[in-house]
C-alpha cells in the first residue's frame, strides 16, 4: 500500500502536521510546537521536516514525527534543505558586529551531525547575504556543488568545501541565475538592461565557462523568471518591466522566450492575444508547457518544446495554470481578484474538461503528490477571515475541510509520483465527514445572481458591447490608460458623446463625416463652434495683427525723421510714451525688425560691427526729440497730399538684414553646437548616430566660413 500523503501548516498559534488521503488524521508521534514560529519546510527528498523557533531550529523524521536533531541558530527567518537532505540552510536578518562589519547571516549546517562533533554543532559554510530575495544556495540535483551570486559573478562551491570557491562564472552586471535540474549541469544567468544596451540571458555548461552555449538578447526587461523543465534541456525566460511605456498596463510589460541547453534552439514565444502574460508552467514530461495570457477574458494555450501551439482552451477569467505530478491533468484557474473558478482538464482524453471547482477566496493552490487531489487554502495576511484548508478530488467533490485562525502557510510533503500510481483516478472515494458538514452550511442561491440591470433594460437582450469576449462580445482592445484618451472601444470607458435615455441614439459616423451625410468642415475654419476661451484668444490674435499693421503703416508714412535707434512714433513722443496719452503696445519696445535690444547689439563674431554713438550725442538727440514732441502737440494735424511718398529704407543697427551675415551667423551657431557635442563625447557620454555625423561636418562648415570671408 502506498504511503499516505502528508501536509504541514503554520498558524499564529503553532505548527501542525497531519496525514491526508485516505486517513485525514494527525501524524502519530508528533507533538505540535506552539508559540512564535516563523518558518517551516520539508526536505526535497521527503525525509525531514524542520521549523524555526526564536531559540533554535528543530528537525524531525517526517514519517514518524520523532526528533532527529536541533540546530543552535537563533532568530532564523528562512529555512531550506539541500536536494538530498544532507544539509540544512538558515538565514537570519543582516546585522553588524562591534567593529561595524557585516555578520555572516547565511549558514549551512549538516542536518544530522557527525558523531565526532559531539554536543557542539559546527557550521559547514557561512556567508554575508543582505537580500532576502534569492537568499538560498542553489544545489545541483546530486549535491555535487552549489552556487550563489555576488557582484558581477556566480560563485560555485563543492559541497564538501563551502568556504573556498571551486569555480567562478564572471558575467558583468549579473543579477539572477538558475541551475538546471537535469543530469547535465547547466546554468542560466540574466543581465538586465544598462546604458542603452539590451538585456540578455546566457546558458553555460558547468564548468565550461569560456563561452555560452546559448544566449538571447532583448529589450523591455527589468527582471525575469527562469523556469527550467524537469530534464534540464530547455529554459523559459519570462521577462517583465516595472513600467509599461505604452500606458496599457499598470503592471509593466511582459515577454517570453525559450532557449535550449545545447544551443540548438532559441526563440521568442509568439502569443496571438494582446495583453500581459499571467502564468507559465512546464509539464512534468518536459515536452510541453502551458501559458495564460491576454486581457481578460484570458487565453490559455499548450505549446510544445519548440514553442508551437498544440491546443487552446476556452477563453475565461483565468490567471493560473498547473500540471499534475503525473502530467495527466491540468487545471486552469482564476485566483487573486478573480472569482476562484478552477477548470480541470484530462490531457489523455483529448483535453476533455472534467469539472469546474468553485474555490472562492483561494490564496494558495497546489497539487497533491498522488495526482488525485488539489489543496486550496485561504491564508493570512492576504485574507484574515475564513482562513482554512480544503482538499478537492480531481473530479470535483470536496474531500476534506478544516477551518483555522490566522493560517500563514501550508505545504505538501514532497513525494515521488512513482509512489502513487494512477489507478481508477476518475472515481472519487467517500469524503471525510468535515466535507459533508461544510457543504451543509453553504447556502445554494435560489436563482443565479447576475449583473445589475436598470429597470429600463430589464427583459431585453444584453448589447454586445457589454458582453465579454467569451460570452460572444467583441475582443477588448486596450488603447491606453491615459485620462486624455477618449478613443475607447467596445463600450469600455467613457465614450465621445453622452447618451440621453429615451432620445434617439447618436449616429456612429466615420472620421470626417458630418451628421446626415456630407463632409465635415472641421479644420477648414467654417462651421466650427469655438469655445469661449478659443473665441477670446481668436479676438486677441486679430487685434494684435491690426495693431502691428497700424504701427508698420505709421512708421513708413511719418514725415518726422527717425531717431538713431529707429523708434516708432509712439516711442518718440515724450519720454518713451510715458506721458499718459499714448503708449506703445509693441512687445519689442519699438526696435526695428522685431528684435530685442540684446539681439540688436552688434557683438560676437559679426563682421559688420558698429561703434556705439557717444553718450553726449544721444543726450542731444533725446533733447531734440522732446522739443519736437512738445511742438507736435500744439500743431494741427498734417494734411496729406497726393505727392508720391519719399523713398524710405528702414534699417536696423548692425545691418542685420544682410544675407551673407545671416549665413555666417548660422554657420557659427553650427560650429558652437559641434564643439558642445565634442565636449560631451570627451566626457564619456554616448552620442547618437546623427550627432556623430554632425561632428563629421565640422571641416566642411569651416571651409564654407572661410569662403565667405570670415576670419576666426
Amino acid at each position: 500500500m502506498a504511503a499516505p500523503t502528508q501536509l504541514a501548516y503554520r498558524t499564529s498559534k503553532g505548527i501542525g502536521v497531519f496525514n491526508a488521503a485516505p486517513t485525514y488524521e494527525a501524524l502519530p508521534g508528533f507533538t505540535p510546537p506552539e508559540g512564535n514560529l516563523r518558518c517551516k519546510c520539508y526536505s526535497p527528498d521527503s525525509r525531514y521536516f524542520a521549523w524555526a523557533s526564536p531559540e533554535q531550529v528543530s528537525v524531525i523524521d517526517a514519517s514518524t514525527g520523532s526528533l532527529v536533531s536541533t540546530v543552535p541558530a537563533v532568530n532564523v527567518f528562512q529555512l531550506g534543505f539541500s536536494p538530498l537532505g544532507t544539509y540544512i540552510i538558515t538565514w537570519q536578518l543582516p546585522s553588524k558586529d562591534e567593529d561595524g562589519n557585516a555578520k555572516k547571516n547565511l549558514k549551512v549546517w549538516k542536518t544530522v551531525p557527525d558523531e565526532s562533533e559531539g554536543a557542539e554543532r559546527a557550521v559547514v559554510g557561512e556567508y554575508v547575504q543582505k537580500s532576502q530575495t534569492g537568499w538560498n544556495l542553489q544545489y545541483s540535483p546530486d549535491e555535487k556543488f552549489c552556487a550563489r551570486t555576488v557582484t558581477n559573478e556566480v560563485q560555485f562551491f563543492q559541497s564538501e568545501d563551502l568556504r573556498n570557491p571551486w569555480n567562478k562564472l564572471r558575467v558583468e552586471g549579473v543579477t539572477d541565475f538558475a541551475l538546471s535540474p537535469g543530469k547535465n549541469h547547466s546554468v542560466a544567468v540574466f543581465v538586465p538592461e544598462r546604458k542603452g544596451m539590451p538585456a540578455s540571458v546566457k546558458v553555460f555548461q558547468v564548468p565550461q565557462f569560456n563561452s555560452p552555449v546559448s544566449q538571447k538578447t532583448f529589450y523591455k526587461s527589468d527582471k525575469v523568471q527562469l523556469k527550467w523543465n524537469d530534464l534540464g534541456t530547455s529554459v523559459i525566460v519570462l521577462a517583465q518591466t516595472d513600467v509599461d511605456k505604452t500606458n496599457k498596463s499598470y503592471y509593466g510589460e511582459t515577454n517570453m522566450y525559450i532557449l535550449s541547453a545545447n544551443g540548438s534552439f532559441d526563440s521568442r514565444i509568439q502569443l496571438d492575444k494582446e495583453g500581459p502574460i499571467h502564468d507559465v508552467s512546464w509539464s512534468p514530461n518536459s515536452k510541453e508547457f502551458g501559458v495564460v495570457y491576454g486581457y481578460m477574458p484570458a487565453k490559455t494555450t499548450i505549446f510544445n518544446v519548440r514553442a508551437i501551439p498544440q491546443h487552446s482552451f476556452d477563453l475565461g477569467p483565468r490567471n493560473t495554470i498547473s500540471f499534475s505530478p503525473h502530467g495527466r491533468f491540468v487545471y486552469v484557474a482564476g485566483f487573486g481578484n478573480l472569482a476562484g473558478d478552477m477548470d480541470m482538464y484530462d490531457l489523455e482524453r483529448n483535453y476533455h474538461k472534467v469539472c469546474t471547482i468553485k474555490a472562492s477566496n483561494c490564496t494558495y493552490c497546489e497539487w497533491s503528490p498522488d495526482g488525485r487531489h488539489v489543496l486550496t487554502a485561504t491564508t493570512s495576511p492576504r485574507l484574515r477571515v475564513d482562513n482554512g484548508i480544503r482538499i478537492y478530488h480531481v473530479t470535483g467533490p470536496l474531500m476534506y475541510n478544516q477551518d483555522m485562525t490566522e493560517l500563514y502557510h501550508v505545504t505538501w510533503r514532497p513525494q515521488s509520483p512513482q509512489q502513487h500510481p494512477l489507478d481508477n483516478v476518475l472515481t472519487a472515494p467517500a469524503p471525510h465527514p468535515s466535507a459533508a458538514a461544510f457543504t451543509a452550511t453553504q447556502k445554494t442561491p435560489s436563482k443565479p445572481a447576475g449583473a445589475y440591470r436598470p429597470p429600463g433594460a430589464r427583459g431585453t437582450a444584453t448589447p454586445l458591447m457589454f458582453k465579454r469576449e467569451d460570452e460572444g462580445g467583441a475582443a477588448y482592445t486596450n488603447t491606453g490608460v491615459s485620462s486624455t484618451n477618449v478613443g475607447f472601444q467596445n463600450g469600455f470607458g467613457r465614450g465621445g458623446r453622452r447618451q440621453v435615455p429615451g432620445a434617439e441614439p447618436a449616429q456612429n459616423l466615420p472620421p470626417g463625416a458630418a451628421p446626415g451625410g456630407g463632409v465635415s468642415l472641421s479644420g477648414t475654419g467654417e462651421g466650427e463652434e469655438l469655445s469661449k476661451a478659443a473665441q477670446k484668444n481668436k479676438k486677441k490674435r486679430e487685434a494684435k495683427k491690426a495693431r502691428e499693421a497700424a504701427d508698420k503703416a505709421a512708421g513708413l508714412t511719418a514725415d518726422a525723421p527717425t531717431g538713431p535707434a529707429g523708434r516708432s512714433p509712439e516711442r518718440r513722443d515724450g519720454r518713451d510714451g510715458r506721458d499718459g496719452r499714448q503708449r506703445s503696445h509693441s512687445k519689442n519696445g519699438g526696435y526695428g525688425n522685431g528684435r530685442s535690444p540684446s539681439q540688436q547689439r552688434p557683438y560676437g563674431n559679426s563682421p559688420n560691427r558698429r561703434a556705439r554713438p557717444q553718450d553726449g550725442q544721444q543726450r542731444q538727440n533725446h533733447g531734440q526729440q522732446q522739443q519736437r514732441s512738445q511742438d507736435a502737440r500744439t500743431l494741427p494735424p498734417v494734411q496729406t497730399s497726393n505727392a508720391p511718398a519719399p523713398d524710405l529704407t528702414v534699417t536696423s543697427p548692425g545691418d542685420g538684414g544682410n544675407p551673407q551675415d545671416k549665413k555666417i551667423r548660422g554657420l557659427l551657431k553650427k560650429v558652437r553646437a559641434i564643439d558642445e557635442l565634442k565636449m560631451r563625447q570627451a566626457g564619456g557620454e554616448k552620442l547618437e548616430d546623427t550627432q556623430i555625423k554632425k561632428i563629421g561636418t565640422e571641416e566642411s562648415i569651416r571651409k564654407e566660413l572661410s569662403a565667405l570671408g570670415f576670419q576666426g
